[in-house]
């Protein structure tokens, strides 16, 4: 059905307004002066106030107030007694009084009607225009798929978004009206009522919240309340959005659950490591006992009954004697390296290059009879255990040593290469026989070697050792190299004290 309203036409100028009120009261008399010679008496009231009310709604006050003194003039000049004139006789006076009362009234109630009309229409319009901002925002609302839902200060939802019936599973028309708690059956982290006072202390809530989707479904979701309040600052509504975090928390779960997993698994390797390291420990010396007897017993043999036997059988105790002294060496470098994991670090301030110093001196007898070329760059000062850091070089530099006995020309370096994340990196760069980069994966294992021992002597835990020094210290050590162009070892070590 269309929807009438009365609005008035704009009149451009005053003239116009006031032409109008002259004009409103000249039809009106005119119509009066016909009738009445068509003997249709007392007409020219009504005609007069209609005048006046056409006047004052369409022109304003003004106008209405000049038709208001015309019709006057006019009503008592042609219809009140002696006609065409404006005298008035005592008779008509109060007749013509109740005319000019009643026709103020009348301009008084439609200027006050017509004020009131305009507020509404304005107030219509502006109402209309705010439904369709609402509409509009309620719109693009309902345009996202994230879920907001507007519920009153008793819980009643009153807007239910597309996101929600998405996440949760019930339509806006069944959702609406119905309490939200009760609906989604939410689980609170706290009593509501601390919740509610927080809500009204801050004006919003953030927190995490456990509901029920309409299939049974339940789902975490991060919250968000925001209150609104009217004029009065008065809570009238409040705003909620949700996002499902339900597979993120899962996810937070299975970290948790892993990594007190790992920590328990830590735990028992840490337990088993300690273990297998006394082990080592103890079978380690418990060996040297008898292998020091194999040793002096066959020094005994071949200074007592070299003269009896054969060269094969002299050959025979040669060969005992070196694997037993070779067998010694790993000994001593398993004591060695199972030492370095239960002995206690003492960190210290250590000079580099005057430890390099002291290194080189005490592998000068690995390279008597050797023209080694040494190249030194500048080394800063280091923090950690001086003695550790010192068994890491002298393993480093001698396999230096070794690799380069085949060049005519021997080259080691050691230098301080650019710092990386707080870290100082040290390098020992050789031009020796180097190695195949496809098998530097076990460079720093235990008893790894990747040269035959024919080639070069070692038992191949030189090179775990100085990783397990390393590591105490908070660095890594790794290497580059290719086969017959020489090898670059490198470890890091933290800048500062940890």
């Amino acid at each position: 059905m269309p929807r009438w309203k009365l609005s008035s036409p704009k009149i451009p100028s005053v003239i116009q307004r006031y032409g109008l009120a002259i004009l409103s009261v000249v039809i009106g008399l005119g119509i009066g002066l016909l009738l009445e010679r068509s003997h249709f008496h007392d007409v020219e009231f009504p005609l007069f106030l209609l005048a006046i009310v056409v006047t004052v709604w369409y022109a304003g006050v003004g106008p209405g107030i000049l038709a208001v003194v015309l019709s006057s003039l006019a009503f008592d000049f042609f219809f009140t007694e002696p006609v065409y004139s404006f005298y008035v006789s005592r008779s008509e006076l109060p007749y013509y009084f109740v005319f000019i009362l009643f026709a103020l009234l009348l301009t008084w109630f439609s200027a006050v009607r017509r004020r009131v009309e305009r507020d509404l229409l304005q107030s219509r319009d502006e109402l209309e225009q705010e439904v369709a901002m609402r509409t509009q925002q309620a719109s693009l609302l309902n345009l996202t798929h994230d879920t907001i839902f507007v519920r009153d200060m008793s819980d009643v939802i009153t807007y239910w978004n597309r996101g929600a019936q998405e996440l949760y599973g019930w339509r806006a028309e069944e959702a609406i009206g119905k309490r939200s708690h009760d609906l989604l059956r939410t689980v609170f982290p706290a009593p509501l009522d601390d919740m509610a006072a927080d809500l009204l202390r801050n004006g919003r809530w953030e927190g995490e919240l456990e509901k029920t989707k309409s299939d049974g479904t339940r789902v975490v979701v991060a919250s968000r309340w925001s209150l609104q309040r009217n004029e009065q600052r008065i809570p009238i509504a409040i705003l909620e959005t949700n996002n499902d975090i339900t597979q993120r928390k899962r996810g937070e779960e299975e970290v948790r659950q892993l990594n007190q997993e790992l920590g328990k698994r830590t735990i028992e390797l840490e337990a088993i490591n300690k273990e297998l390291e006394a082990f080592a420990y103890s079978i380690s010396h418990d060996l040297r006992a008898p292998l020091r007897h194999m040793v002096g017993f066959t020094e005994l043999l071949q200074k007592n009954a070299s003269s009896v036997v054969d060269d094969k059988g002299r050959r025979y105790m040669t060969t005992i004697l070196e694997s037993a002294k070779r067998m010694g060496t790993l000994i001593d470098d398993l004591l060695a390296f199972s030492r370095i994991g239960r002995a206690e670090a003492r960190e210290s301030i250590v000079n580099l290059e005057e430890l390099i110093n002291e290194v080189r001196s005490e592998v000068a007898q690995e390279a008597e009879g050797r023209n080694i070329t040494w190249k030194l760059g500048p080394l800063p000062n280091l923090y950690g255990d001086r003695s550790m850091l010192k068994l890491a070089l002298v393993n480093l530099l001698s396999n230096a040593i070794k690799f380069t006995r085949p060049r005519p020309q021997p080259e080691v370096e050691v230098g301080c290469a650019e710092k990386q994340n707080g870290r100082i990196v040290i390098f020992i760069r050789d031009n020796g026989v180097g190695f195949d980069m496809k098998y530097a994966n076990k460079l720093f294992g235990v008893f790894q070697r990747l040269h035959r021992p024919e080639e070069f002597e070692g038992t191949g835990i030189g090179l775990a050792t100085v990783q397990r020094i390393i590591r105490r210290h908070g660095g890594e050590v790794w290497a580059e190299g290719f086969v017959d162009k020489g090898a670059t070892f490198f470890f890091s070590v933290p800048s500062q004290r940890r």
